[in-house]
């Protein structure tokens, strides 16, 4: 309850105007059913985040839009669960569903949640639907970012989710996961060899 908590309606102008100033595709979470419309005029993609992936009222506003939805799996939920809960959406008549693998909860410690690779194979030979992955908030360690973004680079992700910020330790949320450009251009740099496993 102490932590940031964004800028409501306000945040999401910024996000606009920077989109429209860099041609860049805006996200951002919504978490109530009743914020899904308002968002929508202005951010491209709408992501559910852990917490929210059983809010069914959600799930259902977010099949009545057109923009496409980013659907994190819950850190205590099965693949079962995760895309029976996608299935909410498409169901409600939004196709455009993308899953987002972004860690369990297990006894580990050391990192904030355990990056589940696995879990991108297995959705691919149960779904269509792509599966980006979250290496920020699963391992919430800025120096693990590199590996975990190149293992599920390897492992067949069709995307990356990835905190980055000018001046990580001035970030004003999780600032300890946030990488810097340098990294994230070292993390680009073996992008096309890693797509090469898969033909893509």
């Amino acid at each position: 309850p102490y932590n940031f908590k964004g800028l409501g309606e306000e945040g999401l102008k910024i996000i606009r105007a920077v989109a429209q100033k860099t041609g860049m595709i805006s996200v951002s979470e919504v978490v109530a059913a009743e914020d899904v419309e308002m968002m929508s005029s202005y951010v491209d993609i709408l992501q559910v985040g852990t917490r929210n992936m059983h809010n069914y009222r959600l799930l259902w506003k977010l099949g009545e839009i057109k923009n496409p939805v980013i659907l994190k799996r819950g850190m205590s939920n099965t693949i079962e669960e995760w895309l029976l809960a996608a299935e909410h959406i498409l169901e409600a008549g939004n196709p455009d569903v993308i899953l987002c693998e972004r860690g369990i909860r297990t006894f580990e410690n050391f990192t904030r949640h355990t990056l589940d690779i696995s879990a991108i194979p297995a959705v691919k030979s149960l779904s269509n639907l792509p599966v980006i992955v979250d290496p920020s908030h699963s391992s919430g360690r800025r120096e693990m970012i590199k590996s975990l973004s190149w293992a599920a680079m390897a492992a067949g992700a069709d995307g990356l989710l990835i905190e980055t910020h000018f001046a990580p330790d001035a970030a004003v949320c999780d600032s300890k996961q946030t990488i810097d450009f340098e990294i994230l251009a070292e993390i680009l740099e073996k992008k096309e060899q890693l797509l090469d496993l898969w033909g893509k």
